[in-house]
């Protein structure tokens, strides 16, 4: 099996707008990733790609035998379609079952244990359209979960959630390294990324790639962000509409 997630040279274009560009980094199993940079630097479009969803224009993208599972920054919900979390769940396990396959033991397990790393357990009957933002957060991200791939990816999972829900699918994408497994997540809080292993720093194009000590420096955040910074102390504070963490 693959040890890793090669991504070579690749780009995305939009028409004549490049969403991505020409970005390479190499990342080893058992790792967490923090894709970080200003809105519109391609993050999303980096996570749809490892995953299929888009094609890219030029390059290349190896997961070698690992699958791949991605949740995405927001899912609708249509109130008129009664789905429990339960059922929403185990969608996650259709790759392995089909729409109308048979649901084995070993998929009832993964569901099981899906809700219960992310506290649903108590509401497997609830409808999903009733449930709070966290919830519902939550019960996506175990749909993820429940999945069993090899490379977990989060757009955002954490973005407007209350400090229960995101201590919860923090936890989750600690431990998916933990078992060997990786976890890639897009973020707008450097504290986030500092809690991953290694930080993709993006701007369209790499600014940096490796641990956050040495991706997460003055000179490397003022070229991503284009230089919207104020020294307060000893902190380095992004002067952004859109961002509003200190590094």
């Amino acid at each position: 099996m693959s040890d890793s997630l090669r991504i070579d040279n690749v780009s995305v274009h939009y028409g004549e707008a490049v969403a991505l560009g020409n970005v390479s980094i190499d990342v080893p199993r058992g790792t967490s990733v923090a894709v970080i940079g200003p809105n519109g630097s391609g993050k999303s479009t980096l996570l749809k790609a490892i995953a299929g969803i888009i094609k890219p224009s030029s390059g290349t993208i190896s997961t070698g035998s690992q699958t791949v599972s991605i949740v995405l920054q927001s899912t609708d919900v249509d109130p008129h379609v009664p789905l429990s979390v339960r059922d929403t769940v185990k969608m996650g396990r259709y790759g392995s079952t089909g729409l109308f396959g048979r649901v084995g033991a070993q998929d009832r397990h993964a569901v099981t244990e899906a809700m219960a790393a992310l506290d649903l357990s108590h509401l497997a009957d609830r409808q999903i359209h009733k449930l709070s933002g966290g919830q519902r957060q939550r019960a996506f991200v175990a749909q993820g979960l429940a999945q069993g791939a090899d490379i977990l990816l989060l757009d955002e999972p954490l973005t407007g959630l209350d400090v229960v829900s995101q201590a919860l699918i923090t936890d989750v994408i600690d431990k998916v390294p933990t078992s060997g497994g990786t976890s890639i997540v897009t973020t707008h809080s450097f504290a986030e990324a500092e809690a991953c292993d290694l930080v993709l720093l993006l701007a369209t194009e790499t600014i940096a790639f490796g641990p956050p000590s040495k991706v997460l420096v003055e000179e490397n955040l003022r070229r991503a962000f284009g230089g919207r910074f104020v020294q307060v102390g000893d902190l380095l504070v992004l002067d952004d509409p859109h961002h509003h963490h200190a590094h």
